[in-house]
């Protein structure tokens, strides 16, 4: 039985350090109404996402309509701003165990989104479901199923993007993107 994930990187948003609340920016709800518009196309069944509402605003118009899962939530870099985020992100991709104090470690994250893959493979058999998260995590769970998804496939991922992943049961198939049309 073929189950479908739709793993989507959030739509841009306007910065502020409130992680949870940060909401979409102009261009964000533009690009969520195409992403929308696809998801429905594709007849996607269920919505689960990270409790970030950047991620749940890009993959339902409405919060009712998606279930909601911790686990989803991007990767905790440190328990502060880095002082230069791009510096640090390299060295976490570059150490599979390092973290920084209050942080995760690659291997740390990538445990929590493949966990909540594995459930919702298990609790959606057959199903297709769209799974709103973020850019670090969404690319250390891929990778733990293909190769593919990488630091390089990280730095150059949009926002949105949209990854189409099949599995049979437990087992990875294969992957596509799937293209927002503008």
């Amino acid at each position: 039985m073929l189950t479908t994930l739709y793993v989507v990187r959030h739509a841009h948003s306007l910065y502020t350090p409130d992680e949870r609340n940060r909401s979409l920016s102009e261009k964000g709800y533009q690009d969520a109404k195409l992403v929308q518009q696809l998801l429905a196309a594709e007849q996607v069944e269920v919505r689960i996402s990270s409790p970030y509402r950047r991620a749940w605003e890009t993959i339902a118009a409405d919060t009712n309509l998606v279930i909601l899962d911790e686990r989803l939530r991007e990767r905790q870099i440190a328990d502060s701003p880095a002082d230069n985020f791009e510096d640090s992100i390299h060295q976490l991709w570059m150490q599979e165990e390092f973290q920084f104090p209050g942080g995760e470690s690659n291997e740390t994250a990538r445990a929590r989104g493949v966990s909540a893959f594995q459930d919702i493979l298990t609790s959606y058999s057959g199903k297709r479901v769209a799974i709103g998260t973020h850019g670090n995590l969404m690319t250390l769970t891929m990778g733990h199923y293909d190769t593919q998804f990488h630091y390089a496939f990280w730095k150059q991922l949009a926002m949105p993007a949209i990854w189409k992943l099949t599995f049979d049961r437990l087992q990875y198939i294969g992957a596509e993107q799937l293209r927002i049309q503008k």
